[in-house]
């Protein structure tokens, strides 16, 4: 009989792929609709891996009802794992994770927000569609010669480097662990505020990351700046994006995460009334755009995602080392 895998947070473009790739593996899998929390853990009854995804919650007493069901992998289809309570789970569960399914996915949708926010895309849409041409209020400006901050190097913030190399843009970086050896040209953080016509969020969320978009950070900025976030949520201070925008301190926010979006992102919410006011008044204004943790969405980034937590499943299976697995200090 073979063992069963079961999938948390299920949605039809994971299976295609799952599917496709994985008939050629020892064990089953089980797919579930629900999101992994502490009421949903028992569900894992029966299966030694559980296969997670980053808007499921694995507090302590999720990782508790696991445990108590027998699961003894967790298998992240994602590269973030601030989900996780990693202290608890450490000597009780092998945890394994993508960390580079596709950049290149990442890095391509955060240019697809700065060129929508700057040329109005979005609104040009709109207006058309009711048969309206009027250009007023669409003006946007050259990338060419504007200066963008870019935090965080790592292998996304890299991709997005390269991405817009040929908009002739200056282009500053911040990290408090600098690439070796690299032409990449790094400020300070302060530096990076106040210089940068636009900043584009690509660093993990951190005890030190944590609302790194503060209001003492805002206050730093250049008038008129154009944020971009499509790391973790939290990496901005909602609150205090929400009044530099009102404030018009911040010209334009594109967002693919959002700190309180898992509840939230993912599912369908037309026909309800959204209880999350701050979310809520973001996504009406002209200068901001939404989108629901999108920013991976690509065939080539699906199945690479399937393709290595699969990998990374069959490693426990065989007993074989875990390239990918999450080392808890």
């Amino acid at each position: 009989m073979k063992p069963i895998v079961t999938f948390y947070d299920t949605k039809p473009y994971d299976k295609i792929y799952f599917e496709e790739l994985g008939s050629s593996y020892p064990f089953e899998m089980n797919y579930l609709e629900s999101k992994l929390n502490k009421k949903s853990a028992i569900l894992a009854k029966g299966s030694e891996v559980i296969v997670s995804f980053v808007n499921d919650t694995l507090d302590q007493e999720a990782l508790q009802r696991l445990e108590e069901a027998g699961v003894k992998m967790i298998a992240l289809r994602c590269a973030g794992f601030n989900h996780v309570d990693i202290k608890y789970a450490k000597d009780r569960f092998l945890i394994a994770r993508v960390p580079a399914y596709s950049p290149y996915a990442v890095a391509e949708h955060t240019l697809g927000l700065i060129l929508t926010l700057n040329r109005k895309l979005h609104r040009a849409y709109n207006r058309t569609r009711e048969y309206n041409f009027s250009l007023n209020g669409l003006i946007g400006f050259d990338l060419r010669n504007k200066t963008i901050g870019i935090i965080g190097t790592g292998k996304i913030g890299q991709t997005f480097m390269q991405v817009i190399s040929g908009l002739g843009m200056n282009i500053l970086a911040y990290d408090p662990y600098p690439v070796k050896n690299s032409d990449i040209h790094y400020v300070s953080f302060d530096e990076l505020c106040a210089k940068s016509d636009i900043i584009s969020l690509h660093c993990p969320l951190t005890k030190e990351s944590y609302h790194i978009i503060n209001r003492e950070s805002i206050s730093k900025m250049k008038e008129g700046v154009f944020l971009i976030n499509t790391s973790r949520g939290a990496l901005i201070d909602s609150e205090a994006l929400l009044d530099g925008i009102k404030e018009q301190k911040i010209g334009a926010a594109g967002l693919d995460v959002y700190e309180e979006e898992t509840d939230l992102f993912y599912e369908d919410y037309s026909d309800t009334i959204i209880q999350d006011d701050t979310l809520a008044r973001l996504i009406t204004m002209p200068n901001v755009i939404v989108t629901s943790h999108q920013a991976f969405l690509t065939k080539e980034a699906l199945k690479e995602i399937a393709n290595q937590t699969l990998k990374n499943i069959n490693c426990y299976f065989t007993n074989t080392p875990l390239p990918e697995q999450v080392i808890v200090k």
